[in-house]
């Protein structure tokens, strides 16, 4: 059986200076309905709209995409940072805890 490409994704509100990331077989298919209105709860706020793409990475079916979805949430916010920068993500941290 083969296992399905999934991917492992950042987005980013300017607006609402936030960062949610999720997983997907299809990134700017989920970044539109992320930014419809239609994506996680978390990203629904149309203040927060519009998302970008941040960081994405791909992983071999979902279970993989998920785990690292999980390691990803699990950072600190330098890491998540550190892991952005090398995409070339801007993000502009407003206090302590962001």
């Amino acid at each position: 059986m083969r296992s399905e490409l999934w991917y492992v994704y950042i987005l980013y509100s300017e607006s609402g200076n936030r960062y949610y990331t999720g997983i997907a077989l299809d990134v700017h298919k989920r970044l539109l309905e992320h930014n419809a209105g239609k994506g996680a709860k978390a990203t629904r706020p149309k203040a927060w709209r519009p998302w970008t793409i941040c960081h994405v990475e791909h992983a071999l079916g979902r279970s993989a995409a998920t785990k690292r979805e999980l390691q990803i949430k699990k950072m600190s916010q330098q890491e998540k940072w550190d892991l952005m920068d090398n995409d070339g993500c801007s993000y502009t941290p407003t206090g302590p805890g962001d």
